[in-house]
């Protein structure tokens, strides 16, 4: 190696190429220490870029990350939705063969029961429609309407007014449940 730097130093002595080469890596080593210090003061700037680069990069992708976890959730309440409504269709099928009655029916006799226990009530505090009907009509007339004009008169024996009844208390689901014949399982 020495042989080709003296060919390519061509007429230097050994003291010039070696001061040469001393000369060159002094320079080496000086531009060496500016780039160590040029990166140092660039540096720190190149870092807090790169941080804020990081900061908006990671809002992005979490922003997208809720995105796409929201369009997941909908779609798995959808899911659920529909299954549950599968679900409750065929537990009602089911309870409709074994003769369960349903809300809806439940719902339906209670309202009956109800409406039956008021004309009940009514029935017994003496409301009737039939009974308004004929205390509108007089007596005479109707005694009058229902002989025949040559019978003598017969006297009829005298109807015995029920005495006041207690007031019925009203009827409850759970009383309408009480009643309904038990199914042997």
């Amino acid at each position: 190696m020495g042989k080709k730097l003296k060919e390519l130093a061509g007429g230097l002595t050994e003291n010039q190429l070696a001061s040469t080469v001393k000369e060159s890596a002094q320079q080496i080593w000086l531009a060496g220490l500016g780039a160590f210090a040029k990166a140092q003061e660039e540096g720190g700037k190149v870092f807090d870029a790169l941080v804020k680069e990081g900061e908006s990069i990671q809002s992005k992708t979490r922003k997208m990350t809720d995105e796409k976890i929201a369009q997941v959730a909908g779609k798995a309440a959808g899911t659920w939705d529909r299954l549950e409504q599968v679900f409750e269709d065929r537990v009602a099928r089911a309870l409709g063969s074994l003769g369960v009655p349903s809300k809806q029916d439940i719902d339906s006799l209670s309202k009956r029961v109800v409406e039956l226990s008021a004309a009940v009530q009514a029935l017994t505090e003496g409301k009737s429609p039939a009974k308004a009907a004929a205390k509108d009509v007089p007596a005479p007339a109707v005694a009058d309407a229902a002989k025949p004009a040559a019978s003598p008169a017969v006297r009829k024996p005298a109807v015995r007014k029920p005495a006041a009844a207690k007031p019925v208390p009203p009827v409850t689901p759970a009383d309408v449940l009480n009643t309904l014949p038990k199914t042997s399982e």
